[in-house]
Order: structure tokens, then C-alpha cells, then sequence
């Protein structure tokens, strides 16, 4: 189809492989844009570091074109190997980014992507409403869904009681987000145009990169890693290990199975080697495929499938898991296991709930059928009386809003059954409420969201200890408090200073939280507004101790604010009892500010 320009005639078509090398590159830019946290706030010096992408400015009327020549010109097959030339050409005329990263990229992304269009049910309008917002489409190709919940009646609500006196705890070790740069130099560039810098030659003299890291685009060197893990107390202090991925470093556009396979057996290799026997529960997260985020559900089949990386997660991990485990991992990437008596632990593969995930565009409806599968594990749970503690990587407010809201009544259906959730992603400490969908009003669960190991973007490493209420009869499992731990790059990259890993703060004491279940955390929301004070140190914490020079002020308060009151994606009646008010259109603007993960 054609569309009209404002105040013009009709358009004259773009030649097929034009149009498709342009939509190949506007895509591109959805893959290569800078990881942040989902929170807004004062994101402008990041969003400044950032190239000017440039699907942003391209206009309505010639996005309906380019998507309507595209429909056509999929249906008559393509030649992808010229398609990705032009879109090389483009890449760089759009200023997307160097020459050599626009070439690489389309080189790695054009096959898989051309493909998952070809299979699609997309439309220009829908792919428009997708790339610039519902002023100029409708997007609803993630249409509504549901999934079947037990006939069952739910149990009857237990409100959640602190631990008997002397009772035992345990606790759990939490890394996520490492991304191992196997190319970072010390005395490197740490300032430098491309989304991932701290690479290529050592310069003589002061600014460049530290050699334990860097505040920037920079991701961390093996031997920081190390360090940390080295530095841990006994693993016999632990209980378990949670480790909700994103092994690789951020330099996507250069990435191939090998170098993937290379960070996770490594990296794998590594925590076995310090944590010994402590039992280690890993998810999968959106950079250890490549291309990116590049997750086809089961039924693609072939050398575009993710079998590459399931078996080879499978065989990484196999001392870790139990055969039963290893099955669906080996299937489609999440998997069910025991930590200890009373105690189950879901894996879940959140890159089936992802809206980067191109391959979704075939058909987003419950992928995998993870999430009925997840109905029959917490069935299975509740009358075993077992509690449930869930693991993913992307945290489920960022998800699909039908995945998100069907996972929203998952949690609700089951608060007596889920003992605790926790993700990663978004490089920051942050967390996400669940309250019943009669009223929206009573807490039932927390998605805690613990900060990254790796620094990008602007961040000291850091990890999380989490305590929960330990293995005996009647325990609740939940999470009683948590610690989190950083390295301050300041202290660290002082010229023949040791790393010393240091305890930035402990959940309760820092908030002064009486416990540290649901109720609480609502609570603490509702503090954020009237105490400034209180506020601030969240953001301090929020950013590992490094914030940005910019302060979070009123508009920045009431997106931060709503984010933490929103466990399901694009729900604006979850904040709008908030102070500051703030139109919901306004407050997602401010999230995508910084929702570039």
C-alpha cells in the first residue's frame, strides 16, 4: 500500500530491496541502542552518550510506505544478501552507527530477521504502532490471550507471619548481568561513540579505563569477575545460587555462536571452580543468543532453532540440574527443580515474553506454552505444600502485556504458593509489587530486581544476598531481608589500591522496613512520597551508589514511583493513586528513556 505525506501527493514506491534494507536497518536500532535501567530519571547524560538512532525521526506517512512495500516485496522473496548491502548503506547514511559496526550488524541480524517477518502475520500499521508509538499504529499483533487456571478454588489467604524465634535461615547468593567483555583493555578509550566502549589500545596517561572496570559504556574483564567470586565467603555460608544471566558483553553487532558459547562455558567454569558444590539455579537471558535477543519459540526448527544454545546451557550446567531439568532446558530454555525439601525453584525463559524478540512477530501466544506449563508446576506445588521461588532474567513489567497480565493472575492465583521472585535486566536495584486483581489495592508479591555485576552503563559491579526463612517444617521461604554489595571503581583503580568488595547496604536497616514482605515494600512506596529524604537514598541505591550528576526530581519521582507499582506492563490504573501525578502517557515516555536493555 502507499500512504499520503502531509500537505502532498501520493508517494512514489520505494524499489522492494530498498525498502526492505531501510526497515532492516530501523530495526537494527532497536537491537543496537544502549542497555539501561527501566526506571526514568535523570537519563540525559546517558541519552546523550547515545548515537542518535535513526528509526526515531523517521516520519509517519513514509514508515505506512515502507512497511507497505515491505509486506509486498516478502511475499516475492528477496534476494536477503542484497537487501542487507542496502541496508548497510542505509545504516550508515542514517547515522545508526560507524560504518564498520552498521556493516557487521546487518550482516549478523539480516537472515534471522527477513526470516521471522517472512513467517508473520505483520502489517504496516502494526509495524508502525510498534517503532513510533500508537499515534501511528494500532500494534496489536500481541493480541489478547489467556491462560488456563486450575479449577481448583483458591486456598484461603494467609497473611504472612515472621519466622518462629531461633528458627533457621538461609542465604542465597544472587548474581546477574556479568557481561564478561573478553576484549576490555585497561588505559583503553572509556569515551568513545560506539554502544560499547573500554576496547581496542592502551593510551599513555590519565582517563582511560580502569583496570577493574569503568564508569560508562564498559562492561568488566574477566579477572573483575574473579575477584569478586574470589572474595566471597565459603560457599558452605550460602545455601544456593541464583544466576539469571546475560553472560556476553554488549557488542551485539559483532557476536557469533562461538564467542557466545566461549563467554557462557567460561563463565560457567568459573563460578564451579569458587562456589564448588553450592547448588547453582541459572536462567537464561536476552544476550547470550545471538543475534540478540533472537529467541525462536520450539516449533522453528533447524539451524535458525536455539538448540545450539539450550544443549550447550545443558551440558554447561548438567552438575547443577537434575535430568528432568535438563529435558526442558534443553527444549526451550526453562526448567523446575527441588532446592531442598519444601523448597521448588522455577527457571523461566523471559525472552518468550519479549518485545525485542523479532521472532515473537510469528506468533506471540503464550510461547513455548511456558506459562501453562508454569500453571501445572504451581499446581502440582500448592497440593504438594510446597512454596515456589521464581527466576527469570527480564523482569515481568518489561514483558508483552499479554504475557505480563497473564502472569500478573498466575501470581495472584497462587500468592500462597510463591514464596518469592527475582529477575535481573535492567542493571539497577529496583523492585516491582503484585496486588489481587479484585481491588488492586492488598500486596501479595514482591519481583525483586537486583543490580547488576557489570557497570554499564555508569555503575560501580555489584551483587545481592538475599535471606530467606530456612528449610524446617511450616517455613514460608520467603526473603526476610537482603544485602547488597558493590566495588566502588573509585577507591578500586587507585593505582596499587586492592578491590575491596564492600557492603553498600542491608534492605531493612537502610529503609527501616519492620519485615521485608509485600505489605512492607507497598508501604515503602508510599513513603517515597512524602519523605524526600527517603527518597533520595533509594536513588543512591537504586544506582549502586554511582547516580547521575542530574537529580531525580518531579516528573522523574512519579515515573520511578509507578514503576515500582507496577508489576504488569502498561497498566495506568496501578498508579494512579501515586503523588506526584503524572498523565500515564508522560510517565512511559520517561520509561522508554531509559528501557533500552
Amino acid at each position: 500500500m502507499a500512504a499520503r505525506g502531509e500537505g502532498s501527493g501520493p508517494a512514489p514506491p520505494l524499489p522492494l530491496p530498498l525498502a526492505l534494507a531501510l526497515a532492516l536497518s530501523l530495526s537494527l536500532s532497536l537491537s543496537l541502542s544502549l542497555p539501561a535501567g527501566s526506571a526514568p530519571g535523570a537519563g540525559g547524560a546517558l541519552l546523550e552518550a547515545a548515537p542518535r538512532w535513526g528509526w526515531r525521526n523517521v516520519s509517519c506517512p513514509v514508515c505506512h510506505l515502507l512497511f507497505g512495500v515491505l509486506d509486498l516485496a516478502l511475499q516475492l522473496e528477496p534476494n536477503v544478501a542484497r537487501v542487507g548491502h542496502l541496508a548497510a548503506r542505509l545504516c550508515q547514511d542514517l547515522r545508526l552507527a560507524r560504518p564498520e559496526i552498521c556493516q557487521q550488524a546487518v550482516q549478523l541480524f539480516q537472515q534471522d530477521m527477513v526470516s521471522a517477518w517472512a513467517r508473520s502475520v505483520l502489517r504496516p500499521g502494526e509495524a508502525c504502532g510498534l517503532l513510533l508509538g500508537q499515534h501511528c499504529g494500532h500494534w496489536d499483533i500481541f493480541g489478547a490471550w489467556n491462560v488456563t487456571l486450575p479449577a481448583t478454588p483458591k486456598p484461603p489467604v494467609q497473611p504472612p507471619v515472621p519466622p518462629p524465634p531461633g528458627a533457621p535461615t538461609a542465604r542465597l547468593l544472587f548474581l546477574t548481568d556479568l557481561h564478561w567483555d573478553r576484549h576490555y583493555v585497561p588505559g583503553s578509550e572509556a569515551a568513545c561513540p560506539d554502544p560499547l566502549c573500554c576496547r581496542g589500545a592502551a593510551h599513555p596517561g590519565p582517563g582511560g579505563a580502569g583496570f577493574w572496570g569503568e564508569y560508562g559504556k564498559c562492561d568488566l574483564p574477566l579477572h573483575t569477575i574473579e575477584a569478586l567470586l574470589a572474595q566471597l565467603p565459603s560457599a558452605a555460608t550460602f545455601a544456593a545460587a541464583y544466576w539469571t544471566g546475560d553472560i556476553p558483553a554488549h557488542d551485539v553487532w559483532q557476536q557469533s555462536r562461538q564467542d557466545q558459547l566461549l563467554a557462557l562455558r567460561t563463565v560457567s567454569r568459573l563460578l564451579q571452580k569458587y562456589l564448588g558444590d553450592l547448588p547453582v539455579y541459572p536462567a537464561v537471558g536476552n544476550h547470550e543468543a545471538t543475534p540478540v535477543n533472537a529467541f525462536p519459540p520450539p516449533y522453528v526448527q533447524g539451524n535458525q532453532s536455539s538448540a545450539w544454545l539450550y544443549d550447550a546451557m545443558a551440558q554447561a550446567w548438567q552438575d547443577w540440574l537434575p535430568p528432568s531439568a535438563l529435558r526442558t532446558l534443553r527444549a526451550a530454555g526453562f526448567y523446575t527443580a527441588q532446592v531442598w525439601p519444601g523448597l521448588r525453584l522455577v527457571s523461566l525463559n523471559m525472552n518468550f515474553c519479549s518485545q525485542a524478540n523479532f521472532w515473537l512477530l510469528i506468533n506471540s501466544t503464550d510461547p513455548a506454552g511456558q506459562l501453562q506449563w508454569l500453571v501445572g508446576v504451581l499446581a502440582a506445588a500448592e497440593q504438594a505444600g510446597e512454596k515456589v521461588h521464581i527466576i527469570g532474567h527480564i523482569p515481568p513489567a518489561h514483558c508483552l502485556r499479554s504475557w505480563s497480565w497473564n502472569y500478573y493472575r498466575i501470581v495472584s492465583r497462587f500468592e500462597g504458593t510463591i514464596a518469592a521472585q527475582f529477575f535481573g535486566h535492567t542493571h539497577v536495584d529496583e523492585f516491582e509489587m503484585f496486588y489481587d486483581e479484585e481491588t488492586l489495592t492488598r500486596p501479595v508479591s514482591v519481583a525483586f530486581v537486583a543490580p547488576s555485576v557489570t557497570t554499564y552503563i555508569n555503575l560501580n559491579p555489584g551483587y545481592r544476598v538475599y535471606e530467606v526463612d530456612g528449610a524446617y517444617p511450616g517455613s514460608s521461604h520467603a526473603v526476610l531481608d537482603h544485602e547488597t554489595f558493590i566495588l566502588n571503581l573509585t577507591e578500586a583503580n587507585v593505582p596499587g589500591a586492592e578491590p575491596r568488595w564492600q557492603r553498600l547496604y542491608r534492605a531493612r536497616e537502610a529503609y527501616g522496613l519492620p519485615s521485608a514482605f509485600p505489605a512492607d515494600w507497598d508501604q515503602l512506596i508510599r513513603r517515597f512520597q512524602d519523605d524526600e529524604r527517603l527518597f533520595q537514598l533509594f536513588w543512591f541505591l537504586f544506582h549502586k551508589g554511582h547516580p547521575p550528576r542530574e537529580p531525580c526530581l518531579a516528573a522523574c519521582k512519579a515515573a520511578l514511583l509507578c514503576a515500582l507499582r507496577t508489576g504488569r506492563s502498561a497498566d495506568p490504573s496501578l498508579c494512579q493513586a501515586l503523588r506526584p501525578a503524572l498523565p500515564f502517557p508522560r510517565i512511559q515516555a520517561l520509561w522508554r528513556q531509559r528501557r533500552l536493555c
